[in-house]
């Protein structure tokens, strides 16, 4: 039923509100409502927030977006995590509607005593509603007198009870008519790492490994090592995988690049039964370490470390290490199972069976998996919520909070409301992170059910068009739930722009997936600019990590200039240094003359005062692109032809810049801008042009 004020379409609103909106301590966003009445009665609004302790905030005031439009708005940040709610209020505003007729009828002489005895009481009852303290109430009051006054000319009467110093105080303390509340709706604030932070995914079994005679692991078709390779390693005699203890001494130098999180696949023994060969191959020679989301065997299953890792304690040494360097260890969560995984003769019920009695292996065509059997939920849900709750929490008290989950989309959302809603009822600080490359139905519903954060379809949006819509989307329509986290690469994933584009087309898309979004991620590899398929039209590596160690020589490919990690670097020092690039609902795109250049900015404002990053790239890796870039002024803080500074973080160098800007980007060496906006002061002479 609608109220005495209608207050129609509140937003963030997820599910109708069945399911919390999305936010993390200190983010702003704001809520919107439609509000409206009758007649031509002035109208309000605000937003009341109800913190997790229950008690409310004081309510915040919303604006009109546009006159006429009755759409209302305002900014919210709430200030600690837990479940809040909100709702908004609309209300008649008996003060705004005399001051209106007011300032007509008193300049035309109409009614002019009835008018101020009107708006005489109107103030006397709005200062009733005006603490007594620091004269508020006595500057309403005053107001009044003046009104009565009769002694004064009209204009002056009138001038008194629009002072600014009323209006301050009303602004605080309106008098508010038919106050009329919306339904109210839940709000989950969770901690930051749910929104902002740079990810870094790497095999510990390829850090410090040495591989056999023969074709070397992340060799090229032709035989020659892949860049960064370690020429040495080719030459050992005996295969030696990495441990939990050389992979620490990866660590410092991911940290150095500014990660935050590093992501380790599964770390569970691997079985042996239809164990896949390198490239995929159907049949393993005895070398061949497996797939690591094949998980299970006789050593334990999701429980256990693979034994070629070391221990428990070794792990645990690993996470101190990394806790030590201010990275968190994110682990994957792959509920699925080798052939050999102790849960096949435990819990046959966990599996589909066919009808000649085996178990069906993981397909995804053409695909195929023969070495992972998928769970099966419809024959024990409440088993297996229960176990993989045991498994959560086992890694959880060994300092696991964040879990990269393997294809959630192939289980119920059903099972994940539960296992989620369990974990996160006791340990709201853990986080979860989708691989959810799938319809978006599906990959949408995930993120509202619980997930904090959700692969995308970022790898494959690599024009201007697709760039633009993508990011519209997921940074507007789906932002109240959906957190993006833009991977560049993965081991499943290497985009023919990588392959075809060369060093710029890595440098391009780190640029962008760390600028467009709070979070995003590269698997390891991308820094050395690994680029060579499995076979032409496919996006699968050429001696997949996946299926074989891949030892890489860092401090070679550092030596000889054959990697971008300082670009990297780079850009996640820009990112911890820009509020605007750790927030997610403010991305705006810019007009360009040319479609291989796009142009976008974030804007934020917070107690350490605003801060506007623009963005200008080249999505050509083959060719330099000279462009117009058309700024929208107003989006950037600045009136229309009011002339701005900009300095490039990647260069250091400042540029003059207006409404209307010349731009030359050049692959080889000038692919990208990254620019913080700046107010120069005073304007002084330059030109307009990079």
């Amino acid at each position: 039923m609608i109220g005495r004020i209608p207050v129609l379409d509140v937003r963030p609103s997820v599910d109708c509100g069945r399911r919390p909106a999305k936010s993390v301590v200190g983010e702003a966003f704001d809520i919107t409502a439609t509000v409206f009445r009758e007649g031509h009665d002035a109208v309000a609004a605000n937003v009341v927030l109800r913190g997790p302790n229950g008690r409310g905030a004081p309510w915040t005031p919303m604006r009109e977006t546009a006159p006429g439009t009755d759409l209302w708005a305002a900014t919210v940040a709430p200030a600690v995590e837990g479940r809040w709610s909100y709702l908004v209020e609309g209300w008649g505003d008996p003060v705004a509607t005399w001051r209106r007729t007011a300032r007509l009828k008193v300049p035309a002489g109409v009614d002019t005593e009835l008018v101020f005895a009107e708006g005489a009481a109107l103030h006397d009852r709005a200062a009733a509603g005006v603490p007594k303290s620091k004269g508020r109430r006595e500057v309403v009051l005053a107001a009044a007198d003046a009104l009565r006054d009769t002694s004064r000319p009209a204009a002056d009467r009138l001038a008194a009870a629009l002072a600014p110093e009323v209006d301050e105080v009303l602004a605080r303390y309106p008098l508010r008519e038919m106050v009329t509340a919306s339904k109210r709706l839940p709000l989950l604030v969770e901690r930051k790492r749910a929104l902002f932070g740079s990810w870094y995914e790497f095999f510990p079994r390829s850090e410090g490994a040495r591989v056999p005679d023969g074709t070397p692991e992340g060799a090229s078709s032709e035989g020659a090592p892949v860049p960064g390779r370690a020429p040495e390693a080719a030459a050992e005699a005996a295969r030696l995988g990495g441990t939990f203890r050389t992979a620490a001494e990866r660590l410092p130098a991911i940290a150095a690049m500014g990660f935050d999180v590093v992501y380790l696949p599964p770390v569970h023994p691997i079985g042996e039964t239809f164990r896949k060969g390198r490239n995929n191959a159907l049949s393993a020679g005895p070398d061949d370490v497996g797939v690591p989301w094949a998980v299970g065997s006789a050593y334990g299953g999701h429980d256990a470390v693979h034994p070629d890792l070391g221990t428990l304690d070794d792990f645990d040494a690993f996470v101190r290490r990394a806790t030590a360097l201010r990275l968190e260890v994110a682990l994957d969560l792959a509920l699925q199972c080798s052939p050999d995984h102790p849960w096949v003769k435990e819990h046959p019920q966990w599996f589909r069976h066919r009808p000649d009695g085996g178990i069906a292996y993981a397909e995804n065509p053409p695909k195929k998996y023969q070495d992972i059997y998928p769970l099966h939920f419809d024959e024990d849900m409440a088993g297996l919520v229960a176990e993989t709750l045991r498994i959560v929490r086992f890694w959880m008290s060994h300092g696991v909070r964040i879990f990269r989950v393997d294809n959630p989309h192939t289980k119920p959302v059903v099972f994940w409301e539960q296992v989620l809603s369990d974990i996160n009822r006791t340990d709201p600080d853990v986080i979860f992170l989708a691989e959810a490359f799938t319809r978006p139905a599906m990959l949408r519903t995930l993120a509202a059910i619980g997930f904090q954060q959700s692969y995308t379809y970022f790898t494959w949006r690599n024009s201007k068009r697709e760039i633009t819509e993508y990011l519209t989307e997921i940074s507007t329509e789906t932002s109240a739930y959906l957190r993006p986290n833009l991977f560049v690469n993965t081991p499943d994933i290497l985009h023919s722009y990588l392959q075809k584009g060369g060093r710029t087309a890595f440098e391009v898309r780190a640029v962008l997936a760390a600028t467009l979004s709070p979070s995003w991620g590269v698997y390891s590899g991308f820094e050395l600019c690994e680029n060579t398929p499995l076979r032409e039209g496919s996006e699968e590596y050429l001696h997949s990590e996946k299926y074989e160690l891949r030892p890489r020589d860092w401090e070679a490919a550092e030596r000889e200039g054959r990697t971008i990690a300082p670009l990297i670097s780079a850009l996640n020092r820009i990112r911890r240094r820009s509020p605007a690039l750790q927030q997610l609902r403010n991305l705006h795109f810019h007009k360009t003359t040319d479609d291989s250049v796009i142009a976008f900015s974030k804007a934020a404002a917070g107690t350490r005062g605003s801060n506007t990053v623009l963005v200008v790239a080249n999505l050509d890796p083959h060719h330099t692109h000279e462009t117009t870039v058309s700024l929208d002024m107003p989006r950037l803080g600045f009136d229309w032809h009011e002339p701005l500074l900009v300095r490039d973080e990647l260069t250091g160098e400042t540029y003059h810049w207006g409404r209307a800007n010349y731009v030359r980007l050049e692959p080889r060496s000038v692919p990208a801008h990254v620019f913080t906006v700046l107010r120069p002061s005073p304007p002084i002479g330059g030109s307009p042009t990079s």
